[in-house]
């Protein structure tokens, strides 16, 4: 696929003036009826909280970044329509990640609503899921096609690709696709934070896109700005979201405790992070989303190894759980690659890529047996839990 030309410029131009359009009629509802005391209405906590839980259930159920993307559009919107009250909170969550299920995945992929209703462990049963369903739909008019962040972060990457063709040999990742993929997991994480709901979808994706620009281009202001008037944008607002997200997204790296020691414990041990002088073992395992018996969702977040190992084939030589852990970070970059590998044209399938990094890390395993390498392994930092 060409990256550069007149032509793609004016399709580029066309789809972002289509999606500005879009957004600008559905913004004016776009903020929640949210109020801070969770007794009456939902509160800003609650909504994060729930988001998150749809963030898991995406892994859990093996659906596009898009698919989220859209259900947290949908959510919001409902939830700007309607004073609704904590109690259908969960309920309304789950009719709206259905309802984006069934509008961005293929067939085959749109889980079974039992089966969702049931896995999920939402409370609802699939009756009250089509209720809330039929409410939700006409209170939105019936109408799910919206531009949400993920659109405009494609848009813009692909925008800044066109016209700055330098920029593909600057690039952290092999391809443009895998970039997108790192930044949409950036902007998932910013739209489950109630307080960049302020900004417009349009200006939290431009501001992730500037972010990583100044990165990477010495003259990524010039560019900013260009996008920033094709987007009919104002300059201080996207200061102040630039501010906010760099703070929210500083969230995504743990710290490193003071006085941190590194303990490796081998096969059925796995690696923590101490402070000085407290050692702490864990056995080591590389679990699927779980699922808390405080409120029946999902736990804290987990790794998109257990979301893609089920779909791939074992490696010869059998691949261990520990190795496969040091190989996580690339591999959730790979989920995400998997829904928009599409958008460049890309013929790799994700599949091929997961499996060459699960046979990289069980050749690293074999390779330490035959005692050819060191047979202690890279150290990471690990938070405790």
């Amino acid at each position: 696929m060409k990256f550069s030309g007149p032509l793609e410029s004016q399709r580029l131009s066309l789809l972002l003036e289509m999606a500005i359009s879009r957004e600008a009629q559905m913004w004016k509802a776009h903020v929640p009826k949210i109020q801070p005391n969770q007794d009456v209405a939902i509160s800003p906590r609650q909504r994060d909280e729930v988001i998150q839980w749809l963030a898991k259930l995406k892994y859990q159920f093996h659906l596009y970044p898009e698919t989220l993307a859209l259900a947290i559009s949908l959510l919001d919107r409902f939830l700007a329509a309607v004073k609704a009250r904590p109690k259908y909170l969960n309920c309304i969550a789950i009719s709206c990640f259905f309802l984006a299920a069934k509008t961005i995945e293929e067939d085959e992929r749109i889980p079974v609503l039992k089966v969702l209703a049931r896995d999920s462990f939402c409370g609802c049963s699939p009756a009250e899921i089509r209720r809330m369903e039929k409410i939700i739909l006409d209170k939105l008019n019936w109408d799910l096609h919206m531009a949400t962040p993920l659109d405009f972060l494609h848009i813009f990457h692909a925008v800044a690709v066109s016209s700055r063709p330098q920029l593909l040999a600057l690039l952290p990742t092999p391809s443009p696709s895998q970039h997108v993929a790192a930044l949409t997991k950036q902007l998932l994480h910013c739209m489950a934070c109630f307080q960049l709901l302020q900004f417009k979808g349009s200006m939290l994706a431009l501001a992730i896109v500037s972010l990583e620009l100044e990165k990477l281009l010495p003259d990524w202001l010039a560019l900013i700005i260009e996008l920033l008037q094709k987007a009919q944008m104002d300059s201080s607002q996207l200061i102040h979201c630039r501010e906010l997200v760099a703070h929210h997204l500083s969230t995504l790296q743990p710290s490193l405790l003071p006085n941190s020691v590194y303990v490796y414990s081998p096969l059925q041990q796995t690696l923590v992070t101490c402070n000085r002088g407290a050692f702490h073992r864990q056995p080591s395992s590389v679990p699927g989303p779980g699922f808390s018996q405080d409120n029946g969702r999902p736990e804290a977040p987990v790794t998109a190894t257990a979301a893609l190992c089920p779909r791939l084939p074992a490696p010869a030589g059998g691949c261990k759980a520990g190795s496969a852990k040091r190989k996580v970070e690339e591999m959730e970059v790979d989920d995400f690659y998997d829904g928009i590998k599409r958008l460049y044209n890309e013929e790799l399938a994700p599949e091929a890529v997961a499996l060459e990094s699960m046979g990289s890390v069980c050749g690293a395993d074999v390779s330490r047996q035959e005692g050819s390498v060191s047979p202690c392994p890279p150290l990471q930092p690990v938070s405790v839990m």
